[in-house]
């Protein structure tokens, strides 16, 4: 270690001598570059490290405005001004620190990250200048890049395989719409047309039944079998209306969604009050394709779950879109019921709500459930209207 020559070594005190020898080699000994700075900022007295690190020898340190020569500009070359720098309030404000962020230049033009601090120096009382201490952290800088990038990586790879389930989830869903519309219409075609043959053909035999002393009881029968007919006839109606309501494809989605509505009063209205109302803007048309399908399912899968597990008395529910260029559906379904604890509905195993999300994010949208024990629960659900759904403007979608 070198200091500046304001004391010769030679009229010291011999006690001063042993003194400063020693402190010559712990500051050499050291693997941290320190130098001290007098109250202009020059280079009092600098340890080997330091000079190693700096690419300077230390007779070109020593006396040297130490900001100016080390650590003039910010990484990425903007200029760094001395009045701005922490290093100086150490002395200038007696305020230490210790920063991590910042770079020092050597003496080729390079520059390294650099952690160091800055502690005054104090004689008698009076602040004669500061000390610093500082390392070359430009492994560590590495490794957190490294890290970060493996991160972003990892990040990136997740959002990707998520895209790709959702995809996914989305495609089997379009699948299972598909072979509900099959299995429902040849339940209409097959089925119901034969039950209403069966019907007629039992309305035919009970006119022309023979004895009379036969024929009040076998025109009963021939009543009581048509009856059942109808009972099937209403039962396949309503297998049909579950595996896909025509309505959705004959009239689109707001005749459908109204149409659920009014289903969901009639079926409960001893038990519960339904307040709905329902505004679309002019110009608005009812989308088609998968997004038809994912709102009408998650409004009917609301309701469901209202009308088994919420015990409403009351229940609100208000639909509106917005007006072109870039319709937003806002669907909001609110009942007094008895609600459900917050860490219920984030729950790994909560399918139920998991997919109603993800229904709802894979066309860009997004549901918020508020709930609480006695407090009733609120479903809220935004998503844009796109012109065509991503599985086509018919629904019918990507299913060979």
């Amino acid at each position: 270690m070198q200091f500046a020559p304001t004391l010769a070594a030679d009229s010291a005190p011999p006690e001063r001598g042993d003194a400063s020898r020693r402190l010559s080699l712990l500051l050499d000994s050291t693997g941290e570059g320190i130098y001290g700075i007098d109250m202009h900022g020059c280079c009092t007295f600098v340890n080997r490290a330091a000079c190693q690190m700096l690419g300077w020898r230390p007779e070109a340190v020593l006396g040297r405005n130490m900001h100016a020569l080390i650590h003039h500009h910010h990484a990425d070359q903007r200029h760094y001004a001395e009045c701005d720098c922490p290093i100086y309030h150490a002395f200038r404000r007696g305020e230490p620190c210790r920063i991590d962020g910042e770079v020092f230049w050597r003496a080729d033009g390079s520059a390294f990250p650099a952690e160091y601090s800055s502690y005054p120096m104090l004689e008698a009382g009076q602040v004669t200048g500061a000390v610093i201490t500082f390392t070359d952290i430009s492994a560590r800088k590495q490794a957190e890049e490294l890290l970060r990038r493996s991160r972003d990586e990892l990040e990136q790879r997740v959002a990707e395989r998520t895209a790709q389930l959702r995809e996914l989830a989305a495609h089997m869903e379009l699948l299972r719409e598909t072979e509900r519309k099959r299995i429902a219409r040849e339940i209409h075609d097959e089925l119901g047309s034969l039950l209403v043959a069966l019907k007629m053909d039992l309305a035919w035999m009970g006119r022309r039944v023979g004895h009379p002393e036969q024929q009040a009881p076998l025109q009963a029968k021939c009543r009581h079998m048509g009856s059942l007919v109808d009972t099937a006839v209403d039962a396949v109606g309503r297998i049909i209306t579950d595996l896909r309501p025509s309505i959705l494809d004959h009239q689109g989605l707001w005749a459908a969604l109204e149409w659920q509505a009014q289903e969901f009063r009639d079926a409960g209205a001893d038990e519960r009050e339904v307040d709905f109302r329902m505004v679309i803007a002019a110009d608005v048309p009812p989308p088609g394709g998968g997004l038809a399908i994912a709102v009408f399912r998650i409004f009917q899968e609301v309701l469901s779950n209202i009308a088994r597990h919420a015990g409403a008395r009351h229940v609100t529910i208000r639909i509106d879109v917005d007006a072109p260029p870039a319709p937003v559906l806002y669907l909001q379904v609110r009942d007094d019921g008895v609600g459900a604890a917050p860490e219920a509905l984030n729950a790994p195993d909560s399918w139920g709500v998991m997919g109603l999300r993800e229904r709802a994010a894979h066309f860009g949208g997004r549901i918020g459930i508020e709930s609480r024990p006695g407090g009733g629960t609120t479903v809220r659900l935004v998503l844009p209207l796109a012109p065509d759904g991503p599985d086509g403007p018919d629904g019918s979608g990507d299913c060979a």
